[in-house]
């Protein structure tokens, strides 16, 4: 009893939503307010995705723990050589290139941390740094299916492969990146803001285990070209690199295996979330969000449902909110969906719920120590919502 009480002492609140959402799902699937057939047609959904889940964040646990990222970062910082102009050019391509390669929620868990020992190692104000990682976990997850939950649903519901997203949604991305990169600029990395003219460069970071960091890094290498170069399920290319990765360490460091590298957290909210949203949808929100979305297919359509999706992302949170908003548009408007996935994936920043990285983005900044002005980043990240999913439903609708 005393160490399950303890137990329960240790656990997150996001644990305990986790649980609740997973709990509320099984019991409304129990009383009989999820129907079975949709509740059947979301567990076939999400299972792929969950394996995909679980391994990729297995592969960039490893990864961080074999060092691969903090070489990168520091190598970042020396290649700056003392200029913030050309290190913010470096963070920005860092973040997003993790992003984009790996997922949005690996950027905010495993990145932050390197982000903020890297503004201690060069000596500089360290929330640049960290609005960069968490602006960037969002922004930059249009490209690939990889890159976002909601991605791999939008890219499963138009039938697109991998590269066939990116050719789709390379202008969306791009604008995004645009957007972010301006306002981060403005509001948190020029001189005004940062409060130093250079910075002095770290020395090179030497990994204590060569071997784990190189085989790790081939790894994530791996990964990224089989989801861009085969047709591999997502989660059969994940659970290969990462299957890769835990041998490396039963080799070389046995300790580091532990069941904690498991995210647990997301196993239990996200089939909560779809089930509490099949309920939700089945008693009503489908009817709501068609009207608010409607059928037109044309740029009309784009931009109310980029609109539809943002506002609500920062209301409720941006998966579930997808999740009914893909039901409720035409199946064969693919660019309103589109448009909805960008209003999802890029509006989801304003309130720190909106989306499970920024939340997680927040924790990791709590347990490093940085006081973060929760007014100040709501204000800046509503201006980049606002323009960044203008801009990219525009460049989409341009492009389409």
């Amino acid at each position: 009893m005393f160490a399950l009480r303890t137990t329960l002492r240790r656990l997150h609140p996001l644990d305990w939503v986790a649980a609740a959402l997973l709990g509320c799902g099984l019991l409304f699937l129990a009383t009989g307010l999820l129907p079975t057939g949709p509740a059947g047609e979301a567990a076939a959904r999400i299972t792929p995705l969950l394996a995909f889940l679980a391994t990729v964040v297995v592969l960039a646990e490893l990864t961080t723990a074999a060092e691969v990222f903090d070489v990168v970062a520091a190598g970042v910082a020396r290649v700056g050589r003392g200029s913030y102009p050309r290190l913010f050019l470096l963070c920005v391509a860092f973040a997003g290139l993790t992003t984009i390669a790996l997922n949005l929620d690996t950027t905010a868990v495993l990145l932050t941390p390197v982000m903020l020992a890297l503004a201690t190692r060069v000596g500089i104000a360290p929330l640049p740094l960290a609005m960069t990682t968490v602006w960037l976990a969002n922004t930059a997850s249009l490209l690939l299916p990889v890159s976002n939950l909601t991605n791999l649903l939008a890219a499963e519901r138009v039938a697109l492969s991998p590269a066939g997203l990116a050719r789709v949604m390379w202008a969306p991305q791009l604008a995004a990146l645009l957007a972010t990169m301006a306002c981060l600029w403005w509001f948190y990395w020029r001189r005004g803001r940062r409060g130093a003219a250079d910075y002095l460069p770290p020395p090179a970071h030497r990994p204590a285990d060569p071997v784990l960091f190189r085989i790790c890094g081939l790894a994530c290498t791996g990964f990224l070209l089989a989801t861009l170069l085969t047709g591999l399920p997502l989660w059969v290319a994940s659970g290969t690199t990462a299957a890769v990765a835990v041998l490396a360490f039963a080799v070389r460091r046995p300790a580091a295996l532990r069941a904690s590298l498991v995210p647990w957290r997301l196993l239990v909210m996200v089939p909560g979330m779809f089930l509490v949203v099949q309920t939700v949808d089945a008693h009503g929100l489908h009817r709501v969000l068609a009207e608010a979305v409607g059928t037109d297919g044309g740029v009309v359509g784009m931009f109310r449902a980029s609109a539809v999706g943002a506002g609500l992302s920062n209301l409720l949170n941006n998966l579930p909110v997808y999740l009914a908003g893909e039901a409720a548009v035409p199946a064969g408007n693919h660019h309103q969906l589109l448009a909805l996935l960008i209003g999802t994936n890029i509006g989801a920043l304003v309130t720190p719920w909106a989306s499970l990285a920024t939340l997680l983005w927040y924790e990791r900044c709590r347990a490093a120590g940085l006081r973060v002005p929760l007014r100040g980043v709501a204000a800046t990240s509503a201006v980049l919502a606002v323009g960044g999913v203008l801009l990219a439903t525009s460049a989409l609708a341009l492009t389409s």
